[in-house]
């Protein structure tokens, strides 16, 4: 009767006992310790890439080029002006044992910021400027930078454009900050304190725990970049799984074929994760390129005297030689790393080559010719032609009865708002009577100065751009009040007319195949079999394989093949250049949704398929997006206009991303600048995520007996009711029915419904269909025009209406 003794489970065994947890709890925060204090230390280290600080003055008063040269005075530092014409610069210091790199940027229409670096010798040096008021160039910057350097005013901190700027920023991914004060000194003691008193209370709200830092001697510059050196790094996801670099030399070597299209060769330090030379990259605003070979130059900011002094002097014997020998000596100074090996390098492919006879199963056996043979034979029908018109001519030519029918099925697509041909048709009567009333004024106007002709051209031009926007918000009023009703048209039938809409017993719960009917497009993009999956299993390969490569804090040069000249020349400018290594499959585009939500600064309509621009992590593009709502169903119904009070789901074509990615939304103006509409984040690249959009026809109940009643202005024909009895009828105080039989030829029909209804109440019928994005991606963005700073932090929309 003995018991056996009971194994213990793994279980139990693998419970640790309360001294243990505590020891391996202490060890997992030890090692988390010395994780961020190896990073901290190797961030502008010898070994590590210098500490990028980005400068961003956020207003017009801010004295942002004074303070740079106090950053500059600092004791036995050395200062080195970038290559190209951003104005950077690097500051050296042996004695602290870092080093730091400065690149300014601007947000406004203020002067050129000049940076004046002295070299070894202590002469002054003129650096380049950035482009004023280039919102992508301090949104790319932000995208590299370590830190970035905020300039405030000590009076007013920022203006509108400071603003705009701050709300970008926070919207892709804010890193590391500081705030400095430059100035003040002009006022009095008194009044220096009740400004920065106020200053503090102004900037809790942008910036909580936040430190103002003055900035207007020597020893307070010294504390900034002790505190810049020692603070906390905030990570970025969606650089921090990739390479990054920011150019801090370039040179473009033109091909034989073309002066137009060369290799561009970028010099840079190595952040992020290691540079695999067969992986693609990306240049920001540019496009995505192939390498074809990464060298090892020496280090221009090395923080060792030795190494300098042996480049002095191999500089200094070169000089006295002046032979061509000593173009030779510096190549061998240049290490090659690798090259690119074409069986393993990343292919540029960026679609699906359709195939046409993808479907076809088998060639046609001579039995089936002989059978369509027959049945053309004798579907012939004799059409009267012109004298001389031949077989295949003939063969287009369509009688009265069948040209209805085709010019039908030929219809377009109808993607645009279908309850805007009301409102179209009115609009083109009004420019037929402006267009009229413009020719009358013209006559009239002859005999008028010149100088009040253009002054009335240009006003009519803003009367004219008010009218088409007060035209947007009486149709997203008339959407919010009518959601999704438009009118039947009484000229084509509604069976026509709607012909690829459907009806659904529940729209949450009925079926519809996501490869149902699939536009041309679909037939170009890539699709994931699960794209979750392949995005962990990719995420887990990159942190626990070691990839031969570049590793990070390398100053290495690119070789960047097929690169336009335009990027080069844009370099020369001032802009800068930036580059991210593309993990697999990033250059392939597919179906991206984006999960946004309206800026409280902007209030202007935006309809679906208008173009908008769009900053998804590093990538910068344009497109015609759709609008859906955001569900956990399996359907999504379609938004006509971007909602201010809801999250909304945001669909295109373009390259693959893989989250965790930030997205901006920029709409342009007709003046060129760019207002940002929305932020939000990267959803999904999912194709099969459908879009359905919802058509509501509405009657009015004529005769009402108990539970029946006679429905008219639904439809307008006898055939229109017998082709929409099978569809559900609903009604908007919340009755259901269904249509029992057409009374007349006009398009009366007796309804029966589930309760009494109401003789104010309306009956409604709901239409579905799929729709689809268009393909409108385009990688090229323009310029926008610089923002108009003002004393206040208002928009500049509110200012401009003061």
């Amino acid at each position: 009767g003995r018991v056996p003794v009971k194994a213990q489970p793994r279980r139990r065994l693998r419970e640790l006992s309360r001294v243990d947890r505590r020891h391996q709890a202490l060890q997992l925060r030890r090692q988390r310790k010395e994780a961020v204090l190896a990073e901290k230390r190797s961030l502008g280290s010898r070994d590590g890439p210098p500490h990028l600080v980005v400068v961003v003055p956020l207003h017009s008063r801010a004295a942002a080029e004074e303070s740079l040269r106090l950053l500059q005075r600092q004791d036995s530092a050395v200062v080195r002006p970038d290559e190209g014409g951003a104005g950077g610069f690097a500051l050296l210091c042996p004695r602290l044992k870092q080093r730091w790199r400065f690149v300014p940027a601007q947000t406004g229409e203020e002067a050129p910021l000049v940076v004046l670096g002295s070299g070894t010798s202590g002469s002054p040096t003129n650096g380049g400027v950035l482009g004023a008021g280039d919102l992508h160039a301090v949104l790319d910057l932000a995208k590299v930078a370590d830190s970035l350097l905020f300039m405030l005013d000590p009076v007013d901190g920022w203006d509108s454009a400071g603003e705009h700027c701050l709300s970008c920023l926070f919207a892709q991914g804010l890193p590391s900050y500081a705030l400095a004060v430059p100035g003040g000194t002009d006022l009095p003691p008194k009044k220096r304190i009740d400004a920065r008193k106020k200053l503090s209370k102004s900037i809790e709200k942008r910036f909580p725990e936040a430190k103002l830092f003055p900035l207007n001697t020597e020893q307070e510059s010294s504390l900034l970049l002790r505190h810049l050196s020692s603070q906390k790094q905030r990570h970025l996801a969606f650089r921090e799984r990739r390479a990054h670099l920011l150019a801090r030399a370039a040179e473009f070597v033109a091909s034989q074929d073309s002066d137009l299209v060369g290799t561009l060769k970028v010099s840079g330090f190595v952040r992020g994760q290691i540079l695999t030379v067969n992986s693609l990259v990306h240049i920001v605003g540019h496009g995505d390129f192939q390498l074809s070979q990464v060298d090892a130059p020496p280090d221009p900011l090395s923080l060792n005297p030795r190494v300098v002094k042996a480049q002095k002097r191999s500089q200094d014997m070169e000089v006295q030689d002046a032979s061509g020998n000593g173009a030779d000596e510096m190549e061998e100074d240049v290490k090659v790393l690798m090259k690119a090996d074409p069986s393993k390098q990343e292919s540029l492919q960026a679609e699906v080559i359709p195939d046409p006879m993808e479907g076809e199963q088998t060639w046609p056996t001579e039995e089936e010719l002989q059978e369509a043979e027959d049945s053309l034979k004798a579907n012939r029908r004799v059409v009267k032609v012109p004298k001389g018109t031949s077989k295949y001519q003939a063969a287009w030519i369509v009688d009265d009865g069948e040209e209805g029918s085709e010019k039908n099925d030929d219809d377009d697509d109808e993607d645009e708002d279908d309850y805007m041909d009301d409102d179209l048709m009115e609009e083109a009567v009004s420019q037929e009577g402006e267009s009229s009333e413009e020719e009358a004024g013209e006559e009239e106007s002859e005999t008028m100065t010149v100088s009040e002709c253009l002054r009335d051209d240009q006003y009519d031009e803003k009367m004219e751009e008010d009218e088409q926007m007060l035209e947007k918000y009486k149709q997203e009023r008339m959407d919010e009040m009518f959601p999704d009703e438009v009118d039947t048209p009484r000229d084509v039938a509604a069976r026509v007319r709607f012909q690829k809409y459907r009806g659904l017993k529940s729209f949450r719960t009925s079926p519809w195949d996501p490869k149902e009917n699939l536009p041309r497009d679909y037939a170009r993009i890539f699709q994931f079999q699960d794209f979750s999956r392949t995005r962990k299993n990719l995420f887990r390969q990159i942190e626990k394989e070691e990839t031969e490569g570049a590793l990070v804090g390398w100053y290495v040069t690119l070789h960047v093949c097929n690169v336009p000249v335009s990027v080069m020349e844009r370099f020369k400018e001032g802009k800068p250049l930036v580059l991210f290594s593309l993990l697999p499959h990033e250059q392939k585009m597919s179906v991206l949704n984006f999960l946004v939500r309206r800026h409280p600064s902007n209030s202007e309509p935006v309809r679906a398929k208008e173009e908008l621009i769009f900053h998804c992590g590093f990538r910068r593009f344009r497109a015609s997006p759709l609008f859906s709502q955001h569900t956990s169903a399996d359907k999504h119904k379609l938004e006509r206009f971007l909602r201010p009070d809801a999250a909304l789901v945001v669909t295109v074509y373009a390259p693959i991303t893989f989250p965790p990615a930030t997205v901006l939304l920029f709409k342009q103006r007709s003046n060129g600048m760019h207002d940002l509409i929305a932020t939000g984040c990267l959803l999904s690249v999912d194709p099969d995520r459908m879009v359905i959009k919802r058509l509501v026809l509405s009657g009015h109940p004529f005769k009402i007996f108990t539970k029946t009643a006679v429905v008219r202005y639904m439809f307008f024909n006898r055939e229109d009711v017998m082709w929409f009895k099978p569809v559900e009828l609903r009604t908007k105080w919340g009755r259901r029915g269904h249509i029992k039989e057409p009374l007349g030829t006009h398009g009366h029909m007796k309804c029966h419904f589930d309760g009494q209804l109401k003789s104010q109440d309306t009956v409604l019928l709901n239409l579905y269909k799929r729709v689809f994005p268009k393909w409108t991606y385009d990688p090229h963005v323009p310029e926008p025009v610089p923002w108009v700073r003002s004393e206040s932090t208002l928009p500049e929309r509110e200012v401009e209406m003061e």
